[in-house]
């Protein structure tokens, strides 16, 4: 079976149209078509069903999916692991990191293993963990640093530290001159993220459990660094993680009460079928140190 028919077949079976697949990948829509006629002809069975305008994988069609980009990180773990040797290299580091650890957490690692050794690059990526989780999944990561998430046969996770995720607002915000309570916070407008993401999800669900209203949220932003920013300089309540306050942010200020604080555990998360170059084990060992692990 050609490597290359494989790549070609991923592609297609992306795009769900030959032709759209064709002007993706620069060739005619016959070679791509030899090419299913060819997997399909090894493999005994159809990999595709007509569905309208387009095609839609068979149950086949499926196995062989799964199991070609299997094959795809492998052969590109390899090539990577490969280089790594040959040009005498520490390697590559493809790390995705949540936006709290990468402001708080992350900037001193790195300056621990930059330190050791220059001869190494980094690939940042800062998103929400869900984002994160996917790029490690399909091999665009090696390692995230962000909230823990339950190992199984694909990924190694493991607890690093904890931190508090709390309602904060402005020190002039007039909550701080009335009771404190659940009702008391919905009378105010908040700014909070998208409701995919796990800490908003866990906010809901305390309003939920108490049978009352949601939070009115005025400002979702996507860029999350525009949160806190925002939080300063209205009466827009938000909720954040305790590192924002423990890093010394004079303009924030905490809503204390015991049914918003969500005891956060974060971990470092990566594939356990996955090449880690030197310098990746490096980074692990650090945290690990750092942070006791």
């Amino acid at each position: 079976m050609d490597f290359r028919d494989l790549k070609y077949f991923e592609v297609i079976a992306e795009e769900g149209h030959v032709g759209r697949a064709a002007e993706r990948l620069y060739k005619t829509q016959p070679a791509l078509t030899k090419c299913i006629d060819r997997l399909e002809e090894q493999l005994g069975a159809p990999l595709f069903e007509r569905v309208g305008r387009g095609i839609r994988l068979t149950t086949v069609g499926r196995t062989l999916l799964a199991r070609a980009r299997q094959i795809s990180l492998m052969m590109d773990d390899t090539a990577r692991e490969i280089g790594d040797y040959a040009n005498g290299r520490d390697g590559n580091i493809r790390i995705g990191c949540s936006p709290t650890l990468a402001e708080h957490v992350l900037p001193g690692i790195c300056e621990e293993l930059l330190a050791e050794t220059n001869n190494i690059t980094i690939d940042l990526k800062v998103s929400m963990n869900d984002a994160l989780l996917e790029g490690l999944k399909a091999g665009e990561l090696d390692i995230v640093l962000g909230p823990m998430i339950q190992a199984d046969g694909i990924f190694e996770t493991e607890e690093v530290m904890q931190d508090r995720m709390v309602v904060m607002a402005s020190p002039h915000h007039p909550i701080f001159n009335r009771k404190k309570t659940l009702r008391t916070l919905l009378e105010y407008r908040w700014v909070l993220p998208a409701q995919s993401v796990l800490s908003r999800q866990w906010l809901d669900n305390v309003f939920d459990r108490h049978h009352l209203q949601r939070p009115t949220v005025q400002i979702t932003p996507t860029v999350l660094n525009m949160i806190l920013p925002l939080i300063e300089r209205t009466n827009l309540l938000g909720f954040a993680s305790n590192l924002n306050l423990e890093a010394g942010r004079g303009n924030l200020k905490e809503v204390a009460l015991k049914e918003t604080t969500m005891l956060r555990r974060m971990g470092l998360t990566y594939r356990r079928d996955m090449y880690l170059s030197p310098a990746t084990q490096r980074l692990i060992s650090i945290v690990k140190r750092k942070y006791g692990a």
